[in-house]
């Protein structure tokens, strides 16, 4: 099996020693994406439902790069600064994620960069 490293332009650049994703045979393994403007590399400005979109967004665009969507997601971890924004993430991630897929959500004590979200997903490409 090889493995291939996957970068998309469209999404923050990984702000320390890792890729966005790997591929690796049919799977692709995602980096945690967080709520930061691809252009500017800032935080976007906004609450938890503002972040979990920018956050969304940059995952979709890692997924496109390695040739897959996020309908193809079969495992999902969600990274929560509160546990209180979690009806409020779950409204967005529904829009994101129709099928449903295996998920873990957590509330974590820190992100980097004080984000609210920070999510992840395992892809699995139907070739």
């Amino acid at each position: 099996m090889s493995l291939r490293v996957i970068h998309s332009e469209s999404a923050p650049k990984a702000i320390g020693p890792y890729s966005q994703a790997i591929s690796a045979g049919d799977f692709v393994f995602c980096s945690g994406q967080m709520p930061l403007d691809p252009l500017t590399m800032e935080v976007v400005a906004g609450d938890c439902s503002v972040q979990a979109r920018r956050a969304l967004e940059n995952l979709a665009a890692v997924a496109q790069a390695a040739g897959a969507s996020l309908k193809d997601a079969v495992r999902v971890g969600l990274f929560l600064a509160s546990m209180d924004d979690f009806a409020a993430v779950n409204k967005v991630y529904e829009e994101y994620f129709p099928g449903k897929p295996a998920r873990t959500t957590v509330e974590v004590s820190r992100l980097p960069r004080g984000v609210l979200v920070e999510v992840d997903c395992i892809l699995y490409r139907k070739n």
